[in-house]
């Protein structure tokens, strides 16, 4: 075969890209545990950091034994039997792509923008020094302005109060909608009341100056300047998974309990 003959490079190339593609697929394999794992400390950091329990100079792995893991029939409100389904496999992104796991939301209720919703969600179930309930971490998402915002909303053990909020994932934009991972905006969501006395959601990011002597200010949190939309879609989500739809049944059942 002629050292520069189109055959000859078209065999040069094919094997390269072979050779390219089995390094990529191996090093895919081969580091997607480690990946899993990184991604599980993440999730259990974010967690942490949301009840204001992370210590950097405590093993996460210790931390985190304070919080149980527990899955929710959404419907049903009921937690569901960890023989049935194990909370620490189960993937709630890959569940609500799943028609078996999954269901259609109605366009009339999706307030978050979702399209669909896992049957089943894990809720994080934070201890106290004696073993009594302190707080209730909430898995949350809906869209914002460009993305999917997906976050983690803590609950104090009332059910009723915000003690924190943050997110892990988005593509809002920077300076505006990505306001939403500013400290200092996700503190004034702490002691927030969520719900109405009839057990409405009612919190909400609202445009303009709070007046703290109105009775709603205790659910009103300062929209982000300048991202009206993303500010919209965190009010919007927040409700969703408040309600009837979301965690709604479940906590409903748990307040009964607390009471």
């Amino acid at each position: 075969m002629p050292r520069e003959s189109f055959a000859r490079t078209m065999v040069v190339a094919t094997c390269l890209c072979v050779v390219c593609s089995v390094l990529v697929s191996s090093a895919t394999v081969l580091l997607r545990p480690k990946q899993e794992a990184n991604q599980k400390r993440q999730m259990q950091k974010d967690i942490l950091q949301v009840t204001g329990r992370y210590d950097a100079t405590v093993p996460l792995a210790d931390l985190f034994q304070q919080v149980e893991t527990r899955l929710v029939d959404l419907a049903a409100g009921d937690y569901v039997d960890p023989a049935t389904i194990d909370p620490a496999k189960f993937d709630p992104k890959a569940a609500a792509k799943d028609p078996a796991l999954s269901v259609a939301i109605d366009r009339a209720d999706d307030l978050a923008g979702i399209t669909r919703r896992e049957k089943y969600a894990p809720v994080y179930l934070v201890k106290g020094p004696a073993g009594a309930l302190d707080q209730v971490v909430l898995p949350v998402r809906g869209k914002g302005l460009w993305s999917t915002m997906y976050g983690f909303l803590s609950l104090e053990s009332n059910l009723q109060t915000v003690h924190g909020i943050t997110f892990y994932e988005h593509a809002e934009t920077p300076g505006l909608g990505g306001e939403i991972d500013n400290p200092r905006w996700q503190a004034k969501w702490q002691g927030k009341v969520l719900f109405d006395d009839q057990g409405a959601p009612r919190i909400e990011a609202a445009r303009g100056d709070i007046d703290l002597s109105q009775p709603d200010a205790v659910h009103q949190i300062d929209a982000l300047a300048g991202a009206t939309i993303t500010t919209r879609g965190v009010t919007d989500m927040i409700r969703y998974w408040l309600g009837r739809h979301g965690f709604g049944p479940f906590l409903d059942k748990q307040k009964g309990k607390v009471r």
